[in-house]
């Protein structure tokens, strides 16, 4: 099934490595931003008649932040305009220094059902460091209050001054704190952030020590029954991103807001990341999409293969087959022969080996070049 995804552009503090749609100065056009959030989401609500979503994902920016009213007027119209499943998911993005019981009461209203909570570090000092607003105590006191829910918590690796004890202390602490879920990735530094110049200066941890980080981080949360389904994600079996999955999937979803991107029926588009443009649009009649692409034929398969080899569920040959008529093997002979020491192979799906999947992305430009 399809999924809905709502950008909420707002923070109270940008991250040092943050280069997402998210805006600590803008908050003071949130009214108008949602007044105009809701127009598209009756209009897209009416193209998509006769679908029926089973996720609902708030993302940022930092979705906590704003006043709730926001977030309950945005599921009383979701509700209302789109057809959900009767199980569906609905998740909010939390920073623990901006959650509260006051909040949380009309979360439960809303029906958000999941959240996703990101700490990144157990470290005070590394959170500063980053230019995290929260602390240790917040996190703890954020799934506190969040303890009846299902949890997802965010770990960063490849921070600076980051020891591989201080990303095992902060995957416990997770753990301890009731997450079944956990997303853990490892630091990009972005062009245009703080955290790029750092990287230039020679202050991040190398490639290698990373992809070790990684590995080790990876068997302990293995050893502490996470298994991981995707190369940033981890969950005890059964605790699974329902909407995270869709996208590996190349399944449907409709993205609302600033930067939102989509992809129904074969096409991807994707929102103008200006909170004014964005605005401006929406009280012109008209979408605010700034990219459209249709894709077809060989980009599909190709979009079919690097998605899917990123999860440990791999390239299922039946249903490629199923979706584009042909035989994966044979329409990417060349490239699984250049490929092959890093794939396991049956007669059912092809996947990369464990080992490699973390260094997936030149094993899968060797497979569709």
């Amino acid at each position: 099934m399809p999924g809905i995804y709502i950008h909420i552009p707002f923070c109270k503090q940008k991250c040092s490595y943050c280069d997402f749609a998210s805006y600590p100065r803008e908050v003071g056009k949130a009214e108008a931003y949602f007044a105009c959030l809701y127009k598209e989401m009756h209009s897209r609500a009416n193209e998509l008649k006769g679908k029926k979503f089973d996720t609902v994902y708030f993302g940022g920016g930092t979705p906590s932040y704003v006043d709730p009213k926001y977030i309950l007027g945005c599921m009383r119209l979701i509700k209302k305009e789109f057809d959900l499943a009767e199980n569906v998911e609905i998740t909010l993005e939390v920073n623990p220094g901006t959650l509260d019981r006051n909040k949380m009461r009309v979360y439960k209203e809303a029906g958000i059902n999941r959240f996703s909570v990101g700490l990144q570090s157990a470290s005070d000092e590394i959170l500063r460091d980053i230019a995290r607003i929260h602390t240790k105590a917040d996190y703890i006191a954020a799934t506190e209050i969040l303890k009846s829910y299902e949890l997802s918590t965010d770990v960063m690796i490849g921070l600076p001054n980051q020891s591989m004890q201080s990303i095992l202390d902060t995957i416990d602490l997770a753990i301890e704190r009731g997450s079944k879920h956990i997303s853990m990735y490892a630091l990009t530094p972005e062009e245009g952030t703080p955290m790029y110049s750092r990287y230039l200066n020679g202050d991040l941890p190398d490639g290698d020590t990373v992809a070790d980080e990684y590995d080790k981080a990876r068997a302990y949360l293995k050893d502490k029954g996470f298994l991981r389904y995707e190369v940033s994600n981890f969950a005890i079996p059964g605790h699974e991103s329902k909407h995270n999955s869709n996208y590996w999937r190349r399944g449907e979803y409709i993205g609302l807001g600033v930067a939102a991107s989509s992809f129904i029926a074969g096409r991807r588009f994707t929102n103008t990341e200006s909170i004014d443009e964005y605005v401006h649009c929406l009280l012109s009649g008209k979408y605010a999409e700034v990219y459209s692409e249709k894709i077809e034929g060989e980009d599909a398969k190709e979009e079919f293969v690097m998605l899917a080899l990123r999860t440990e569920r791999g390239i299922i040959l039946k249903e490629y087959s199923a979706a584009f008529g042909s035989d994966f093997s044979k329409d990417f002979s060349s490239g699984l022969k250049r490929a092959d020491k890093y794939l396991l192979k049956d007669e059912t799906r092809v996947k990369i080996k464990d080992e490699y999947l973390y260094v997936q992305n030149g094993i899968i430009v060797d497979i569709i070049s």
